[in-house]
C-alpha cells in the first residue's frame, strides 16, 4: 500500500521559486575583479532565470543539452545554473584554473553545446573556442558594454540573452532523477571523471546542508562561498543558501587574503566555506595587520586536511567556530561535519579540537564503511584503519561517459580513495589517500597526521608529508615546509617539537625548506610533484 502523498518532484527550480517567494528581498552581492560591488536579490535572480531559461529554449537548448560555465562566483552564474538545470538542460562547470588542452578536453567529452564565461576570462575562451567545436553559442556573463575584445564567433552578451526571453516563463514539469548538473574531478588519481547530478540528489543535498549538525545554513546568515562554483558543485551552496533564503556575497576571481577580509567585514558576513590553502593566506593577513573578522561566526574548511593549529587560531583568537568538513565531487559534495556530539561538547577544550582535527560524523544520507584490501568490512574502533566507502542519495554510482566501474561495487559502496578509521559512534578520520600513504617496515604512516602536528611549529606556514624510497625500510616520510614570512627554523628544531608526539618511527627522516609548495587548480597539495621532485634525495 502507497501513502496518500502527493507527487512533488524535488527539483530545482523549486527551491529557487521558495527564496523568490518567501526571501525575496534577500540580497546576493558580486564582486567584481576591480572590486567594486553589484547587488541584486532572489526575487531578480528568480525573474532573471525564467527569462534566461526562456531565452535558451527559444534557441534550441533543452532537455538533456549540456551547457558549459566557466566562470568565478557570481549572482550571472547563480542565474545561470538555476536557468539551465530548469529547462531540463545541464550545467557543466569547467575549471578555469586548468591548462587549456585540459579545458577543451573536457568539455568536449561533456559534449557541451554552449558555454557561460566571465569576461576576464575571454582571451582563454578565444583559445578554446577553435578546441571546441560542438559549441555552437558562446554567452559572456556581462551586459554588451563589457564583452571581451577578442575574437569569439556567436558571442552574444548575457544580459542580452536574458533581454530575449518572457519574465512570464513557466518552469516545465521535470523528472526529478533527470541530470541537471555536471562536475568533473580534480583528476589527482587518473583523468578527470565526470559526476552528473540529478534534481533530486542537488536538493536533498541542500536539506543535508541546511540540518543544525550539518552546516546550519538560515535566512539570518549571510554566506561568502569563497570555494568556487567550479569546484565540486559548489560545495551545493547556491542550493543550500537559497533553500534557506540567506544573503550570498559573491567574491569573483580576488580570493586573497585581503579582498577576503574586506568582504567579511563590509558585508557582515557570518557563515563562509573553503579550503585550508585560502585560510592560511586570510590569517597571514590577519596576522600582518592586526585585523579582526567582525561578524563572522562559523568557517567551513574542506577539500583539504585542516590543521588542528588553524582550528585553534579561528576559534581562541578571532571568535569564529570552525566546521571541518569532508567530501568528494562524488558526494554532491559533503560527506561529513566535525560538529560535536553531546559528549564531546562536554570534554576540557583541548579535547574538543582534537575531535574537530577529526573529520566529523556522517549527514543523514550517507553511509560509510571501511574494508581492508580484499573488500572485507573492518571494526569500528577508532584504531582500526582500512578503505572508506560510502553510498546514499546524493553519491554518485558510475561516473559520465565513462566505461572505469572499479570504485563502485554491486551493493552501491563506492570507493573514495581515503585510507580512514570509525569509532563506535561513526566519528571518521582521514588518515590517508591510498595513493599518499606511507609504507615503512611494513607498518603504515599516516602523512595527514604528521603535517597537522608540523602546523603547530610555530614558523611553519605549510607542510607536506611524502614517502620516499628507503633500501631497507621500503619507503620513509620526508616533511616538505614553507616558513612563515620574516620565521626561520632549523630541521633539528622540528624534529624536535614531533618527537613524543607520534610514534618514534613516525617522526620523519628530513625535512626540506621550500619557498612554495605546489598546488592543483582546486588547491590540495600536489605530492604527485613533491614525490618527483625529491625522488633522488640522498639517504
Amino acid at each position: 500500500m502507497h501513502g496518500l502523498m502527493q507527487d512533488w518532484p524535488l527539483t530545482l527550480h523549486k527551491v529557487l521559486e521558495h527564496a523568490s517567494r518567501f526571501h525575496g528581498d534577500r540580497e546576493l552581492v558580486s564582486a567584481a575583479p576591480d572590486s567594486t560591488l553589484s547587488r541584486t536579490s532572489w526575487a531578480q535572480v528568480a525573474k532573471r532565470s525564467r527569462r534566461l531559461a526562456s531565452a535558451l529554449a527559444a534557441r534550441g537548448f533543452g532537455a538533456g543539452d549540456v551547457i558549459g560555465t566557466l566562470a568565478f562566483n557570481s549572482a550571472r552564474h547563480v542565474e545561470s545554473w538555476y536557468a539551465i538545470a530548469g529547462t531540463g538542460a545541464i550545467y557543466h562547470t569547467l575549471n578555469p584554473r586548468l591548462f587549456p588542452e585540459q579545458i577543451a578536453a573536457i568539455a568536449r567529452h561533456a559534449g557541451d553545446c554552449a558555454l557561460l564565461f566571465d569576461p576576464v576570462l575571454g582571451d582563454l575562451v578565444a583559445k578554446l573556442a577553435p578546441q571546441m567545436p560542438q559549441v555552437r553559442l558562446f554567452v559572456a556573463l556581462a551586459d554588451r558594454e563589457h564583452l571581451p575584445a577578442t575574437a569569439i564567433a556567436n558571442l552574444v552578451a548575457y544580459d542580452d540573452l536574458v533581454d530575449e526571453g518572457d519574465a512570464g516563463f513557466v518552469w516545465p514539469r521535470l523528472d526529478e532523477n533527470a541530470a541537471c548538473g555536471l562536475c568533473y574531478t580534480s583528476g589527482t588519481t587518473g583523468n578527470p571523471k565526470g559526476v552528473l547530478y540529478s534534481h533530486r540528489s542537488n536538493v536533498l543535498h541542500a536539506m543535508m546542508l541546511c540540518t543544525a549538525d550539518a552546516v546550519a545554513v538560515s535566512a539570518r546568515d549571510t554566506m561568502l562561498p569563497v570555494v568556487p562554483m567550479f569546484h565540486a558543485n559548489g560545495w551545493c551552496i547556491p542550493f543550500a543558501a537559497a533553500m534557506a533564503g540567506a544573503k550570498l556575497v559573491l567574491p569573483g576571481p580576488r580570493l586573497d587574503g585581503a579582498s577576503l577580509c574586506r568582504l567579511i567585514n563590509q558585508e557582515q558576513v557570518t557563515l563562509t566555506a573553503a579550503v585550508p590553502t585560502v585560510w592560511l593566506s586570510v590569517l597571514q593577513h590577519l596576522e600582518q595587520t592586526g585585523g579582526r573578522l567582525g561578524t563572522l561566526k562559523k568557517v567551513v574548511i574542506g577539500g583539504a586536511a585542516c590543521p588542528r593549529v588553524m582550528i585553534e587560531t579561528f576559534e581562541k583568537k578571532y571568535g569564529v567556530e570552525v566546521f571541518h568538513a569532508w567530501g568528494m565531487t562524488e558526494l554532491s559534495p559533503v560527506g561529513t561535519v566535525g560538529t560535536l556530539t553531546a559528549a564531546a561538547a562536554a570534554l576540557p577544550y583541548a579535547q574538543q579540537l582534537d575531535f574537530k582535527a577529526r573529520q566529523g560524523r556522517a549527514l543523514f544520507g550517507v553511509e560509510m564503511r571501511i574494508v581492508d584490501w580484499e573488500g572485507r568490512e573492518l571494526p569500528r574502533d577508532g584504531r582500526t584503519s582500512g578503505r572508506l566507502q560510502v553510498r546514499g542519495p546524493a553519491v554518485a554510482n558510475a561516473y559520465y561517459r565513462d566505461e572505469d566501474t572499479s570504485a563502485f561495487d554491486k551493493e552501491g559502496w563506492f570507493d573514495t580513495g581515503d585510507i580512514a578509521t570509525l569509532d563506535e559512534s561513526g566519528v571518521m578520520t582521514i588518515t590517508d589517500r591510498a595513493k599518499d600513504v606511507i609504507k615503512s617496515g611494513g607498518e603504515w604512516i599516516s602523512s595527514i597526521q604528521i603535517e597537522s602536528l608540523a602546523m603547530e611549529y610555530p614558523a611553519v606556514a605549510e607542510a607536506a608529508v611524502i614517502g620516499i624510497k628507503h633500501p631497507k625500510w621500503d619507503e620513509r616520510p620526508l616533511l616538505v615546509v614553507v616558513l612563515k614570512p620574516g620565521q626561520s627554523a632549523t630541521k633539528d628544531a622540528i624534529l624536535s617539537f614531533l618527537s613524543g608526539k607520534i610514534a618514534k618511527w613516525w617522526v620523519p627522516d628530513d625535512v626540506v625548506f621550500v619557498d612554495t609548495i605546489p598546488h592543483s587548480a582546486t588547491g590540495k597539495i600536489q605530492k604527485t610533484a613533491l614525490r618527483e621532485r625529491f625522488a633522488n634525495l640522498p639517504r
